[in-house]
């Protein structure tokens, strides 16, 4: 009768005894995955599991089943994984009950995470992404990113896709919004998301934390720029004068007076060619007079160039020959 109750009641507890909670915090960095355990009561194991992204298969690390610790080494399971890139997750285990298993996100890009940054605006929060990645590189537009996004401290269930940046609107001023990405092949989920980042939406007017980042960086550089100068003219202009006269360059006296190179010749100059042009006019019979100047030529005729005056002898009588005046 005694053992029969005690039967009973183990049977109640372990029936009535709640699976133990879900870790918490869990992150891979560089192939090291920690969590923090949800609950310090002794008995809690964890397992961690891996799949790739062309598989729905989850199978266990062998070094880390049910293994007390709170970290493991996952170097091992992108062996066999395409590009290297799997999901991670881990789930706590106590006399024979799990907790329900969660995911692990990546604190660094790389080849299997997005790199990520923020920029907020009033009603807005831009997601930068590149598209300059090794899935994009092979696979084109088949790679899109896949944004989660939602309030701080709530579950980010609602997401948005993009081959690169993407704009989130419609988003309330004052409140702080988190976001979370991973790399898509097709539909299907490629390697570890990236851990969530949360960045405030300011309100109309206000900078958000990154533009005074950029501010003050900007005015720390243009100060200390300022001082720099003003030192070097105050105390180093005589070292500078110093210095370049000592490095100046001078020209040797005969610079232009050098012979050629051999085999450089100067080209003597072409003569200048010409053509001889001359007139010839037919003889006049004679005793013919020509007037001293001829009619000027008709339409249809070409005017000669220019005109000569010439004197022509004719044999005469005895009086000597006969000397006419003409024009060619």
């Amino acid at each position: 009768m005694f053992l029969t109750v005690l039967c009973l009641q183990f049977i109640v507890k372990v029936l009535s005894e709640a699976p133990p909670a879900p870790p918490q915090n869990i992150h891979v960095d560089r192939w090291l995955m920690t969590w923090t355990p949800a609950t310090e009561a002794g008995g809690v194991t964890h397992t961690v599991q891996y799949s790739s992204f062309d598989s729905n298969v989850w199978t266990d690390v062998p070094s880390c089943v049910r293994t007390p610790a709170s970290e493991c080494d996952v170097a091992s399971t992108q062996s066999g994984a395409e590009h290297g890139c799997v999901m991670l997750r881990v789930r706590a285990e106590r006399r024979g009950l799990t907790s329900v298993p969660v995911e692990a996100c990546s604190r660094h890009g790389g080849g299997c995470t997005p790199e990520v940054s923020l920029t907020a605006r009033p009603g807005y929060l831009t997601v930068h992404l590149s598209r300059n990645h090794s899935l994009a590189r092979e696979h084109a537009d088949h790679a899109k990113h896949r944004v989660y996004y939602g309030r701080e401290g709530e579950p980010l269930r609602e997401f948005k896709e993009g081959v690169a940046s993407v704009t989130i609107e419609g988003l309330q001023v004052g409140r702080r919004y988190c976001t979370q990405v991973r790399y898509l092949y097709f539909s299907d989920p490629v390697g570890l998301p990236s851990c969530p980042r949360c960045e405030l939406i300011p309100e109309s007017g206000k900078p958000s934390g990154q533009t005074w980042i950029i501010l003050t960086v900007a005015l720390f550089f243009l100060a200390t720029l300022s001082v720099g100068i003003a030192y070097v003219l105050a105390f180093r202009c005589g070292s500078i004068k110093q210095f370049l006269r000592e490095t100046r360059y001078h020209i040797p006296e005969d610079f232009l007076l050098e012979p050629f190179p051999d085999g450089h010749h100067l080209a003597a100059a072409c003569e200048e060619r010409y053509d001889v042009i001359s007139c010839v006019s037919p003889r006049e019979p004679a005793g013919a007079r020509r007037p001293l100047l001829d009619p000027p030529p008709s339409a249809g005729d070409v005017a000669p160039s220019f005109l000569l005056p010439v004197l022509d002898s004719e044999p005469g009588g005895e009086d000597g020959p006969e000397t006419s005046m003409g024009w060619r």
